[in-house]
């Protein structure tokens, strides 16, 4: 049985009673659920449905509109990649503000300059993790202005760089170590901590081997069709039959 979307083991109980009340939509609660963004950047903890609940109380209430608590939700949603929790916290982003990010030159004033930039650049490492550009994003990632967007959310390299594994180990069985370590931005003494104690991967000479699991391993598949004579008959029939 799978995991309700709206399930959260550290969700604290004040939130958890607003969620599931009518106080969700009083935007009295913005500053309440603002402090709980803020403690999921501090404690690596993570709850997307109160967050996505944020986002929606500032589509209602544009005026309190917090664009680094904007900026720090896109961020946490990043953390959980491959998930598509960045894409839903992007549907409820004011138009004006997605429109410029995907696009600068539509960009105005009425647009959130600051906003709308630093959902660009945030837009972009989702791009290069999704399309497995995995150098890239590191690359990114090094520029200042890209540190200091996600430099609220602790340990955020750390836990990207777990889900980069987690999505090797899903395709693959074997890689180079070279490879990956471009992969997963990390070299060395570090490098070979990370993959034999972390992931629980070998490094065997040129190789780093992956155990095999349910998604990595190749499995063949046999295809039985289940087709009557008689359906053949019809279909030899109607090939001869004149049109009217």
């Amino acid at each position: 049985m799978g995991v309700a979307f709206d399930y959260c083991p550290d969700r604290p109980e004040n939130i958890d009673a607003i969620l599931n009340g009518l106080d969700r939509y009083n935007p009295e609660t913005t500053t309440i659920f603002q402090e709980y963004v803020a403690q999921q950047c501090e404690t690596q903890t993570y709850d997307c449905y109160a967050n996505l609940a944020l986002l929606k109380l500032y589509q209602f209430n544009p005026h309190l509109s917090h664009p680094e608590t904007i900026t720090n939700i896109l961020t946490k949603s990043l953390t959980v990649f491959p998930s598509p929790d960045f894409s839903l916290g992007l549907a409820l982003l004011p138009p004006a503000v997605l429109s410029a990010a995907q696009d600068p030159s539509k960009q105005t004033p009425s647009s959130t300059s600051g906003l709308s930039e630093a959902v660009a650049t945030l837009l972009n490492l989702h791009r290069a993790l999704t399309n497995a550009r995995y150098t890239d994003f590191w690359s990114s990632l090094e520029e200042d202005s890209t540190a200091d967007l996600v430099a609220d959310v602790q340990g955020f390299e750390e836990l990207l760089r777990v889900r980069i594994a987690v999505v090797v180990s899903q395709c693959m069985q074997e890689v180079s170590p070279e490879v990956l370590e471009s992969w997963l931005n990390v070299s060395g003494s570090k490098f070979q901590g990370f993959v034999t104690e972390v992931c629980g991967w070998k490094v065997d000479g040129e190789k780093v081997r992956i155990p095999l699991n349910k998604e990595n391993e190749a499995r063949s598949s046999v295809v039985r069709e289940s087709v009557r004579f008689e359906q053949f008959g019809r279909m030899v029939k109607r090939a001869y039959e004149q049109p009217a």
